[in-house]
């Protein structure tokens, strides 16, 4: 297999290499503790309901506090964020050992522990994600998200079966423990790696408005906005599987914690299996094609594990439903990596993270109370015929293919030299740029201005308005604002290599001499004049 698709390949980084490695074991550890928390809730409660909140409470804070991390990891430094989010999680967790081994807790206060844990995982993801584009190269992060995959699943495989075993030998309180110590080869690592650190020519971003820009980019954004949704219509999904499995190994296949883990196991070989694949099927079929593809297998395997009643046929159709989960969900995720510049791919990432397990946190409760209805077998058909909506949704949402555009920042504006003392934070800001445009290329023109005004908006502008003189027909107006004049200065740095084209075909069409004029005033409300004088007579604006 050449370089461009060997999944290997992310491994000539020495960072990648030893944090990838590092990452297994707190995989390892993590998956340990889900399986003890799933089943210690089974001893605690006969509801299905709350064995499948196990899955729910873990996901949760994802879909609530992803957005809040990413603005964190767009922001500050992602390495500090990772360090704290991981030194959080190992104290939680040292204190759930130690109720557990004393025997205090109870059905809710466990699921509130495993929301802490959840939380941890949200702050971390969306800087750990959005580091993979500081660690390799652009054209190895596909392969660097699909090994990320491939070492979870790796753990998959192996880590609920060892959590079975830990917590039928000893109990549930060990692994929880046993996870504890894992997270300590994670913040070691993360504390040698020396990232470079990035010169910022703006002051940092208010985190609310951080955060409203990322909304604001994403939604504005279609390509993004159809990831996200079929993101989350597979998450409700699928999740029934992983979260409906312990009562299907206790009620259906008769087995015990191991058993349970061994499932698990065969969900995460599967899940292997896919991400080796997965290289050779992008290059084979479109994005489409294989999410399609991916519900639909994972809609038959859904429907094979809630009607088996053997343990071999069970552990069976897990195989084809972990390769259809990490076929999906890294496509997703490489999707948004590549669709998004780096300035704001943390919380583009962050809002992926929120529709995904928003989905699964839904999907979870969803699929516990059904079961408590229908059982887990009814639960588990219902979510297939759902898994086959998502594939026909396809047909009117198709998922875009890897975006190619040139998404760095085009880095040639230059702060303009102005004669008022503006400091960043005077405003409002009103911007006008002036065309001149013949009668032959208006239509042109307003087709280019339709994506002009997405641009524009998604980077930060507000009130965007084109104008047309009534008494010189040639001239048009663009016109928009910014809250202050450092929001107008993170708007022009945000544009982009790709948004150039855009920029230099409205420039072809235009008439007049040199390039078009650009006006940048300060609105002011009825002041003394003697505030809007020239600089050299007035200290400040």
């Amino acid at each position: 297999m050449s370089d461009r698709s060997s999944l290997l390949t992310p491994f000539r980084h020495e960072t990648f290499r030893l944090l990838w490695m590092a990452t297994l074991v707190s995989n390892l550890g993590g998956l340990v503790q889900s399986v003890g928390a799933g089943w210690m809730m089974t001893t605690l409660t006969d509801s299905h309901n709350m064995v499948a909140l196990v899955q729910a409470s873990t996901t949760l804070p994802i879909m609530i506090f992803s957005l809040a991390a990413g603005a964190l990891a767009d922001n500050f430094d992602r390495r500090t964020v990772m360090i704290i989010a991981q030194t959080g999680m190992m104290i939680v967790s040292l204190l759930l050992a130690a109720m557990a081994i004393m025997g205090l807790l109870s059905p809710w206060l466990l699921l509130t522990f495993t929301f802490l844990i959840g939380c941890g995982t949200a702050l971390f993801n969306p800087s750990w994600q959005a580091s993979m584009g500081d660690i390799v190269p652009r054209t190895d992060l596909p392969n660097a998200v699909t090994l990320n995959s491939v070492g979870f699943n790796m753990m998959r495989s192996v880590g609920p079966a060892i959590g079975g075993l830990i917590v039928a030998l000893a109990s549930a309180g060990a692994a929880f423990a046993f996870n504890a110590v894992s997270y300590i080869p994670l913040i070691f690592s993360l504390w040698r790696w020396k990232p470079e650190p990035s010169a910022a020519r703006l002051p940092r971003e208010d985190f609310a408005s951080a955060m409203w820009a990322g909304v604001r980019y994403v939604s504005l954004s279609p390509h993004l906005t159809i990831v996200l949704f079929r993101a989350l219509l597979f998450g409700l999904a699928a999740i029934s599987v992983l979260a409906l499995l312990p009562s299907v190994a206790n009620d259906y296949v008769g087995g015990g914690a191991l058993v349970y883990g061994t499932l698990l196991g065969c969900f995460g070989l599967g899940a292997i299996g896919g991400a080796f694949l997965n290289g050779r099927i992008r290059e084979r079929y479109s994005n489409e094609a294989i999410v399609r593809l991916a519900s639909i297998g994972f809609a038959v395997s859904c429907v094979g594990l809630g009607f088996s009643r053997d343990p071999i046929l069970s552990h069976m159709v897990l195989l084809p439903a972990g390769a259809c989960w990490v076929l999906s969900l890294s496509l997703f995720n490489v999707s948004v990596q590549l669709s998004t510049p780096r300035w704001v791919v943390g919380r583009a990432l962050a809002l992926y993270q929120t529709a995904t397990f928003g989905g699964m946190a839904a999907g979870s409760w969803l699929w516990g109370v059904t079961a408590d209805t229908l059982g887990p077998d009814g639960a588990l058909g219902c979510a297939g015929l759902v898994l086959l909506v998502c594939a026909v949704v396809g047909l009117r949402l198709p998922l875009p293919q890897f975006n190619t555009r040139d998404l760095n920042p085009i880095n040639t504006f230059s702060e303009p030299v102005l004669r008022l003392d503006v400091r960043p934070r005077s405003g409002p800001i009103m911007v006008m740029v002036d065309y001149r445009i013949d009668q032959s290329d208006i239509g042109k023109f307003l087709a280019l201005m339709m994506d002009r005004r997405r641009i524009r908006r998604r980077d930060g502008a507000r009130q965007w308005a084109l104008l047309r003189d009534l008494e010189e027909p040639d001239l048009w107006v663009e016109s928009y604002h910014v809250p202050t004049w450092i929001d107008y200065l993170r708007h022009n740095m945000r544009r982009t290599k790709a948004d150039a084209e855009n920029v230099e075909q409205l420039r072809a069409l235009h008439r007049g001499p040199g390039s078009p004029k650009v006006h940048r005033m300060i609105e002011r409300q009825i002041v003394p004049l003697s505030d809007d004088t020239p600089l050299r007579d007035t200290p400040e604006v």
